[in-house]
C-alpha cells in the first residue's frame, strides 16, 4: 500500500509539472512562447563620460595628513624643533600622494583660479584650487588639493574672482610653480563660470 502511494505521488508530481510546461507554451500560464529572438545589434560604446569630481576624491583613502601635525602642538612658537617640522610638513604636502586610478580621466571640477601666466585675453595657465585665497595669503594647500591648468583658451580676467567649473583630462603630473606645487595636470581644459545644476 506504501509503496502505491508513492507512486501515486511522483506521478501526480509529474502531471503538475508536465501542465506547467504546456500552459506555459500554450500561453495559458502568464508567459507565451514566440520566435527565437535574434540576437541584439552590438551598439557601440557610448564616449567616456565626464566625471564630477570633488575635491575630498583627489585625496588617496589611506593618506592621513593630520599625522605629521599631531607632534606639532608640543612645540612652542619659535621652537626650532617646530620649525623642523614645518618645513619638513611643506616638503611632504608638495609631494603629496595622487589618486593613480583618476589619470587620464575625463572629469569636471569646481574651483578657484590662481593665476600663473596671462596675455592680453586672458589667464594662460593657473592652478585650480578648492577655495578662495589658497596659495596667496595663506600656505598653499597640499600638492592633491591643486591642479595645474592650461586651458584651451585664455580665461578672461573677469573671471579670475569667479567660481568656476573647468572640464578636461586629468593627468598625474606633479608641477612645481612659485604659488605651489600641484599632484594634477589639466591641457586644453574648458573654463565656464560656475553655476549650480
Amino acid at each position: 500500500m506504501k509503496r502505491w502511494l508513492v507512486r501515486a505521488a511522483v506521478m501526480a508530481i509529474c502531471a503538475g509539472a508536465v501542465g506547467i510546461a504546456w500552459a506555459q507554451m500554450s500561453g495559458k500560464g502568464g508567459q507565451t512562447v514566440s520566435e527565437p529572438v535574434a540576437p541584439a545589434k552590438k551598439v557601440p560604446p557610448a564616449p567616456s563620460a565626464v566625471r564630477e569630481l570633488k575635491w575630498t576624491e583627489l585625496l588617496p583613502k589611506d593618506w592621513n595628513p593630520e599625522r605629521l601635525f599631531t607632534e606639532l602642538g608640543k612645540f612652542r612658537d619659535g621652537d626650532p624643533r617646530a620649525d623642523a617640522l614645518l618645513e619638513k610638513i611643506r616638503k611632504e604636502w608638495d609631494k603629496s600622494p595622487v589618486v593613480k586610478e583618476l589619470d587620464g580621466t575625463q572629469v569636471r571640477l569646481p574651483g578657484f583660479l590662481v593665476m600663473l601666466e596671462g596675455n592680453s585675453k586672458g589667464v594662460t595657465e593657473f592652478l585650480l584650487v578648492p577655495y578662495f585665497g589658497a596659495c596667496i595669503h595663506v600656505p598653499p594647500p597640499p600638492a592633491n588639493q591643486i591642479v595645474h591648468v592650461v586651458p584651451e583658451q585664455p580665461v578672461p580676467e573677469s573671471l579670475a574672482m569667479e567660481a568656476l567649473w573647468v572640464t578636461g583630462t586629468i593627468r598625474n603630473v606633479y608641477v612645481d610653480t612659485n604659488m605651489g606645487s600641484s599632484g594634477y595636470h589639466m591641457t586644453g581644459a574648458k573654463v565656464e563660470k560656475y553655476s549650480r545644476r
